[in-house]
């Protein structure tokens, strides 16, 4: 696929369409079968943090992603079983977007792509365990046991939207968060990720 036709489809009103073709591809090519349900939850989470408001939180620095370690934090002080959960679902989301589209980026890091690996893992485990929605359990159980694979499945995602020839998203992400720099801006709209002017302090009125 060329640059030009991965933009195209990115930016299509339709995205949802875009990631469940795009998963049920990169799927088939991994060999893995995994339940509609989960499917269907791996597009929302991938529709889910093209907003940058979903993935970034706000600090006087600009945006950052929050450190795992964190929302684990946050979920083991919690007395509520419903706050808990939605916590480590966060946890276990993010892990898994940031190893799948972004492992090249935490090679830069002080942590690696292993502990994004466990990490989520774990917090989908620990759901899987004790989730009393059946449908939700049997997804986090798909995800905990197949993390590995859903990361290789979401990079041949990645590789496949030559994403990487616009000189790593995320770090486009961080120079529109530190700067606001309209090109930066512009960049990200051209692949289909709507920053949010609200979420950014410097662009405040």
């Amino acid at each position: 696929m060329n640059q030009d036709n991965s933009r195209d489809l990115l930016t299509t009103t339709n995205i949802q369409s875009y990631f469940h073709q795009s998963l049920q591809t990169a799927l088939d090519n991994n060999k893995l079968r995994v339940e509609d349900e989960t499917i269907g939850y791996l597009v929302r989470l991938l529709s889910n943090f093209l907003h940058s408001d979903k993935l970034f939180e706000e600090s006087e620095d600009g945006l950052h992603i929050r450190p795992l370690a964190l929302y684990y934090a946050e979920a083991i002080s919690l007395s509520s079983r419903s706050n808990r959960h939605r916590v480590l679902q966060q946890l276990g989301d993010v892990a898994l977007f940031i190893s799948g589209l972004f492992a090249d980026s935490l090679e830069r890091k002080l942590v690696d792509v292993d502990y994004y690996i466990a990490m989520g893992g774990n917090a989908y485990g620990y759901l899987a365990d004790n989730e009393r929605r059946v449908v939700f359990a049997q997804i986090f159980s798909e995800l905990s046991r197949n993390f590995v694979s859903f990361v290789d499945v979401l990079s041949e995602i990645n590789e496949s939207s030559n994403n990487r020839n616009h000189l790593n998203i995320l770090r486009t992400y961080e120079i529109w968060a530190r700067t606001g720099s309209p090109r930066a801006a512009r960049r990200l709209r051209a692949l289909g990720i709507e920053p949010v002017a609200a979420a950014n302090p410097r662009l405040r009125h």
